[in-house]
């Protein structure tokens, strides 16, 4: 049997239709998200700025200040934020997000495309949210920030259970429709975080009495063991900065003040706490029908921020300068006094709305 000679001519090519090679297209790379955790000091900042895109479509990282823990983190110039702290932004009011990486403390968690990825898959029609659940997982779920009340006859409405042979592990039973339950506890889930402290840190015993301690209500971290395999896999801490909140007392609120005739209708006064004598500023006075009122005020309130900006640790003169300056409209926010004291219990920052 023969088999047919091919011949090559330098000029013509090779004349086997079966050897010829094409140009095939460059093959389309889909973005990969990349998650940035970032962990400042007391006093220090994040070192960049957020900055809304000039047609309205997304945030991007600005002004990155050198050896910040945004650099050390592997933040880039122009990273296109897509979610903070587990939750997605990309189509989020500009100043939610701000305060959001403000009132985050001191642990930072950034998923980010680069600029060319992020026109890239904008251009391409790319589900933004559902890129970034990829990196997660389906059925990857944010930790749970739960506030339990005792029950007079049921009390929590759950057990926590040692796990063998893992030492500081625990997982919770809870009761059906009981106290644990109906704040968003789950069976089987695993217990991280107990009134602010980390239970890994805590012995079976010293962790039935911090729940023997808790006389109307306990505050836990907990989360699912198919969930935390992820954020173990992604290296990532579970923290309550990063979780979902359910049935917690106390919240921050939001009000946008417009000046009346008469002003706002409200005092701001500087007041010295009693036990910790530290300096805090009170909302005080509210006029009947004011502004304030109506906007949902309440005298003895504390101010967390005026226009977003935080100003617990601003000079008194300095907040009142801010309202003055902003002219006949002005956005704060304030919680109450047992709201402050219950978040700092549990050494969490005021959570805002």
């Amino acid at each position: 049997m023969e088999f047919p000679r091919f011949i090559f001519n330098p000029k013509e090519g090779i004349d086997n239709p079966a050897l010829v090679i094409n140009d095939d297209a460059k093959p389309v790379h889909s973005p990969v998200p990349r998650l940035c955790q970032l962990k400042r000091q007391e006093g220090q900042s994040f070192g960049f700025y957020l900055q809304v895109i000039k047609d309205g479509q997304g945030f991007e990282i600005r002004d990155m200040e050198a050896w910040s823990p945004a650099v050390h983190s592997g933040l880039r110039q122009g990273d296109r934020v897509l979610e903070i702290n587990d939750e997605f932004v990309d189509n989020m009011d500009f100043y939610r997000v701000v305060r959001k990486v403000q009132s985050c403390g001191l642990h930072l968690f950034l998923l980010v495309l680069r600029q060319d990825e992020y026109e890239q898959a904008v251009s391409m029609g790319v589900d933004l949210r559902a890129l970034a659940t990829a990196t997660k997982g389906d059925r990857c779920s944010r930790p749970r920030l739960c506030y339990i009340s005792r029950h007079p006859e049921h009390g929590l409405g759950m057990t926590i259970i040692s796990v063998e042979g893992q030492k500081g592990q625990y997982i919770v039973s809870t009761v059906i429709d009981g106290p644990a339950e109906r704040a968003g506890v789950h069976s089987g889930d695993r217990l991280i975080w107990i009134n602010g402290v980390m239970v890994s840190t805590l012995t079976y015993s010293s962790l039935n009495r911090t729940l023997k301690k808790s006389a109307n209500s306990v505050t836990v971290l907990v989360i699912d063991s198919e969930s935390e395999c992820c954020y173990v896999r992604r290296k990532m801490p579970i923290l309550p900065v990063v979780a979902e909140c359910c049935s917690l007392p106390h919240t921050a609120k939001t009000m946008h003040l417009v000046k009346g005739r008469n002003g706002y209708g409200f005092l701001l006064r500087q007041e010295k706490l009693a036990v910790t004598r530290q300096i805090v500023h009170v909302l005080r006075e509210v006029d009947v029908g004011s502004p304030a009122e109506r906007a949902g005020m309440d005298d003895g309130d504390l101010l967390l921020a005026v226009n977003w900006e935080p100003v617990e640790s601003m000079e008194h003169e300095d907040i009142v300068k801010m309202i003055r300056h902003s002219g006949d409209k002005v956005s704060l926010i304030s919680i109450s006094m047992p709201g402050r004291d219950f978040y700092k219990e549990v050494t969490m920052l005021i959570l805002c709305t």
